[in-house]
């Protein structure tokens, strides 16, 4: 009787260790995806500050309570907006972040070939003299 206890009781303590190493694994996993809103160029897994601390918690508790990956993004939206994810949607309001690259890549380009453009010198102008002279040199 004791063994058969003792087993059950290792057993349902192995069960909810494996299901506590899932849900850290799922909530490391997700706060990789997330920006922290103070560094704002890492990650809430990445970041030491107090309110990435509490957003790791918040996406711990969230998950504990049965909430899906999803569910947990879409609240972290809902209340930071869109900034707090570290791969935006493409939509209206994240186009000038998705496109803005490329608008000054070719902006730079642009000014690049006007300036060059510009600083073209013009092929020296020859005096009748120097047309002379070169002509009777060419013969």
């Amino acid at each position: 009787m004791r063994t058969s206890l003792a087993a059950a009781l290792l057993g349902f303590s192995l069960w909810a260790h494996a299901q506590t190493d899932a849900l850290e694994r799922r909530a490391a996993s997700l706060a990789h995806e997330l920006r922290c809103l103070v560094c704002q160029n890492q990650t809430i897994a990445d970041s030491n500050a107090p309110l990435a601390v509490d957003l790791r918690n918040q996406i711990r508790e969230q998950m504990a309570a049965g909430k899906s990956d999803q569910d947990v993004i879409a609240f972290m939206v809902e209340r930071y907006g869109d900034f707090v994810l570290y791969r935006p949607p493409f939509k209206a309001t994240t186009l000038l972040l998705w496109a803005g690259p490329f608008l000054f890549l070719i902006g730079g380009a642009y000014f690049l070939v006007r300036l060059l453009r510009r600083r073209r010198v013009p092929p020296p102008q020859l005096t009748e003299a120097e047309r002379a002279q070169a002509a009777k040199l060419l013969e």
